[in-house]
């Protein structure tokens, strides 16, 4: 099924986050299943640009105009900086919920402290 006009222009545009997003849930099922060990974190940017480029490539072969390669070296490269790109969302994600917390733990102690020399 060959597409055309618009639908083309979409699904090229898609292509690339919805690689990351698979990548992102693919990690995160990942982590569910080995758990919080250390050789696994430090592992996890290289199997998600790996798992980014086996999608990268299967996407390239299965499906060659949605994603934005013209061989399957680009398709491979695409593919590995998308699997990166959820790596480094996650990253955002977990820094934000971080400097919130961090925020918390500051006004309580500040509060505390207020507290204790009123006394």
């Amino acid at each position: 099924m060959k597409l055309k006009g618009e639908n083309m222009e979409f699904l090229e545009t898609i292509s690339i986050p919805a690689i990351a997003i698979i990548v992102y849930w693919f990690i995160n099922l990942l982590k569910y299943l080995v758990g919080e060990k250390e050789n696994f974190k430090r592992a996890i940017p290289i199997i998600a640009s790996f798992t980014g480029a086996v999608l990268g490539v299967v996407l390239f072969y299965l499906q060659p105009e949605i994603i934005l390669a013209e061989n399957v070296i680009n398709a491979i490269l695409i593919g590995g900086a998308s699997g990166l790109a959820a790596t480094g969302t996650n990253q955002v994600f977990k820094q934000l919920l971080k400097y919130k917390d961090d925020n918390k733990v500051e006004e309580v102690t500040t509060e505390i402290k207020t507290t204790k020399k009123s006394k």
